[in-house]
């Protein structure tokens, strides 16, 4: 079967330019390249909180959750310990989002403007489960990162891995907004 590789491209990598946002997100994973943007973002003063989300991970040393990783990171970058919130059991970026938006419900935060971390090949992803979990209103901005493996728009089709590795974004994509959320919503 034929790929149209620019459609793929155009579809999974997505990125917008950023402005002032309420809070931003980071929706899990172990590279520190995640939390470096963040820093970066937040020393910039685009927003004044981070919600790194994640639980448990096999890649993280020391039996670090996602989020106590990226925390970790972000401290060691300047960020005060105050401007982050708490998600540490998220297994998936559908959890990442669901369980952010409870932390910040708990705390009656209604968040306007948001600005997604992300790597450069889960940012459809992560945009769209964000977009349906969060209210209607919020907007939301993209800044990927590339990671250690390198998959970016511009190279993803040369390499055999990094084929494989978009190509589970797109099945991701299927899978959770053709079963996986539709059927969650179902018992809510």
């Amino acid at each position: 079967m034929k790929i149209n590789v620019q459609a793929v491209t155009d579809f999974i990598f997505y990125s917008t330019p950023i402005d002032k946002a309420d809070i931003i997100f980071v929706p899990g994973g172990h590279p520190r390249e995640l939390m470096e943007r963040a820093a970066k973002i937040y020393h910039a003063g685009y927003a004044k909180t981070i919600l790194p989300s994640g639980g448990k991970n096999p890649y993280i040393p020391d039996n670090l959750s996602e989020w106590e990783f990226l925390k970790k990171v972000g401290i060691e970058l300047g960020i005060p310990e105050t401007a982050f919130f708490r998600e540490d059991k998220a297994s998936n970026t559908y959890e990442n989002a669901k369980f952010s938006f409870n932390v910040l419900l708990a705390k009656g935060i209604n968040v306007k403007r948001a600005i997604i971390v992300c790597k450069a090949f889960h940012a459809r992803r992560s945009l769209l489960t964000y977009k349906k979990v969060f209210n209607s209103n919020t907007e939301f901005m993209v800044s990927p990162i590339h990671d250690e493996r390198n998959i970016r728009f511009d190279n993803w089709f040369a390499d055999p891995e990094k084929v494989k590795k978009v190509q589970s974004e797109v099945n991701k994509i299927a899978h959770y907004f053709g079963i996986k959320i539709p059927n969650l919503y179902k018992n809510t």
